[in-house]
């Protein structure tokens, strides 16, 4: 847990961010979360706020989708972005995201939320900010995480090639800056909020154009499909 100065982040991520838990403003998060763990409950629990990179390996990933700040309701967030646990009810902006993907390639709705499947096969679910305050949306911005998560794409932009950052929303926007067009792909549309998503979300076809992208480079297409 990171308020308690612990840091549980795989090797292979270590090797790349380690230093990262020592600069000062990582030392400020802490004591920040530490506060905010004292006077309230902050989501997902200590032990998910990094799952993103459990079950993403820094080796292994091919796309990274950046969310903003995690579900701010109780027994939502668990660590990878737009995604909820099995019997959680799914919530609109990931609705959204399925039925793009049931236009862009035909596949239909899961029957629940938990997209564990896709960060086991190399899709980096990744907020912008990794907490929040139960019931605050946002409350945790602007505390270091979007210094962390900058650092974030900055290492997998310059030290992997043929990634696929795929960007919904203002504020993972701010994240195409570190990333190299010409060894990478960019994926941009508005949120899938409801209150975003028919502003251009829909029909923006994210998933047809990564696999295209992949395979162009004689590597093998996700499989966006979720079991059941």
């Amino acid at each position: 847990m990171i308020a308690e100065g612990r840091v549980r982040l795989p090797e292979s991520w270590l090797a790349v961010l380690g230093d990262e838990f020592e600069a000062p403003y990582m030392v400020e998060l802490r004591a920040f979360l530490a506060a905010e763990k004292r006077e309230a409950v902050i989501f997902p629990p200590g032990n998910e706020i990094f799952s993103a990179f459990d079950h993403s390996p820094f080796d292994k990933v091919r796309v990274v989708i950046l969310g903003q700040d995690p579900y701010h309701g109780a027994g939502q967030a668990h660590g990878l972005c737009f995604s909820v646990r099995r019997g959680v009810r799914t919530p609109p902006s990931l609705q959204n995201i399925y039925k793009e993907l049931q236009a862009d390639l035909g596949i239909p709705p899961a029957g629940h939320g938990e997209l564990t499947a896709w960060a086991d096969r190399g899709v980096l679910l990744l907020n912008t900010v990794l907490t929040v305050r139960s019931g605050a949306p946002a409350s945790h911005s602007g505390q270091g995480w979007e210094r962390f998560t900058d650092r974030v794409v900055e290492v997998l932009a310059t030290r992997r090639e043929g990634l696929a950052f795929v960007l919904w929303g203002a504020h993972a926007a701010k994240k195409a800056a570190a990333v190299d067009l010409s060894a990478h792909l960019v994926v941009r549309s508005p949120h899938p909020s409801p209150f975003a998503a028919a502003s251009g979300f829909f029909g923006s076809r994210p998933f047809s154009r990564i696999n295209a992208w992949l395979e162009a480079r004689g590597e093998p297409p996700i499989d966006w499909r979720l079991p059941d």
